[in-house]
């Protein structure tokens, strides 16, 4: 058998059955882990939002001085945390693909569907060169922001940056489309499947929805540590200055407490974006599952598995690059 990496330029005669980039039996296998790179960012770095905005609510109700709230939270904390990730997303996959079928789905409004197929939702008409644009328009609204920031509060950049984007938004669907093309692709039922939208598939939910609560579970302890390790005389200071409970979570704790759990934070997201490689137990196409299919069909496994190892490093190790930076902008200068 051939050594070496040639073979990735073969077309590898198989597909993936969710994948962010287009893809067919025709693609090669470099096209085909590119794809299998993607769906594992795609998955990994939602998980990371969402499983820090649910560990921020947690990690409040935990700190509450409300008894019914630090009760919800400390039993999240010890369900999801103490129950296997991959028990958690078999059973999110179990329950979505015993949902109706396209015929029967729970409709909202004839705009969204949610069936054993997966949630269907209508999406912006966009062509390849509109997401460009609008990528680069918020990267340069982010620097205009950014360099404006001095000049208005924290309520009116988020809803400077909200307009700006819907604006932004708005000229690229009405500038960049054909008269007769609509500006929303709606989902509507045809034969057995739903035609037009975007579908996210039963796969991509259950990893996304089990990693999630399960990720949150820790990302709330570590926020916790974090907010009890505020000195508790700068929140009376705060208190003394005239602030509400609620902004002095927002100007002093949150903020204070943030650099102190960065570091265990940074662990906590490396973890998680290599939790994404469960996925393989229920059929989603990520990274490893696609160098593992690579490997069954060319049977060239010392050059997959160098691959397959060479992206994780160096996913985990630009995220915590990353997180590495950002604790050093965040780090209080003491003095010399």
């Amino acid at each position: 058998m051939a050594t070496g990496f040639g073979f990735l330029e073969q077309t590898t005669g198989w597909t993936l059955s969710f994948s962010v980039i287009e893809i067919g039996p025709r693609s090669t296998y470099t096209r085909m882990l590119l794809a299998g790179i993607l769906n594992t960012l795609a998955v990994g770095l939602l998980t990371l939002v969402l499983a820090s905005l649910l560990g921020l609510i947690i990690a409040l109700m935990r700190v509450s001085t409300n008894t019914p709230m630090k009760i919800v939270g400390g039993t999240y904390i010890e369900l999801f945390r103490n129950v296997p990730v991959i028990l958690q997303v078999l059973f999110w996959y179990a329950l979505l693909t015993h949902t109706p079928s396209p015929r029967n789905a729970i409709n909202f409004g004839d705009i969204a569907f949610f069936s054993n197929r997966g949630l269907t939702l209508p999406v912006p008409a966009l062509s390849g060169w509109d997401v460009i644009l609008l990528a680069l328009g918020v990267v340069a609204l982010s620097v205009a922001f950014r360099k404006l920031a001095y000049r208005f509060d924290f309520r009116q950049r988020v809803f400077g940056c909200i307009a700006a984007f819907v604006a932004l938004f708005s000229i690229l669907i009405l500038t960049g489309r054909a008269p007769d093309m609509p500006l929303i692709s709606v989902p509507e039922l045809k034969g057995l499947r739903f035609v037009g939208g975007f579908t996210l598939k039963p796969e991509f939910t259950a990893l996304l929805i089990g990693l999630v609560l399960f990720g949150a579970s820790y990302i709330g302890e570590i926020i916790r540590g974090g907010l009890l390790s505020v000195d508790k005389g700068k929140l009376e200071a705060g208190a003394a200055l005239g602030l509400s409970h609620s902004q002095v979570n927002r100007f002093i704790r949150i903020p204070l407490a943030f650099r102190a759990m960065l570091p265990a934070l940074s662990n906590q997201y490396v973890w998680l974006m290599k939790g994404t490689t469960v996925g393989i137990v229920i059929g989603y196409p990520d990274y490893f599952a696609v160098v593992s299919t690579s490997i069954n069909q060319s049977g060239q496994t010392l050059e997959l598995l160098a691959l397959l190892m060479i992206g994780f490093v160096i996913i985990n190790y630009s995220l915590g690059f990353a997180m590495n930076v950002l604790n050093e902008r965040l780090k209080l200068k003491g003095r010399n």
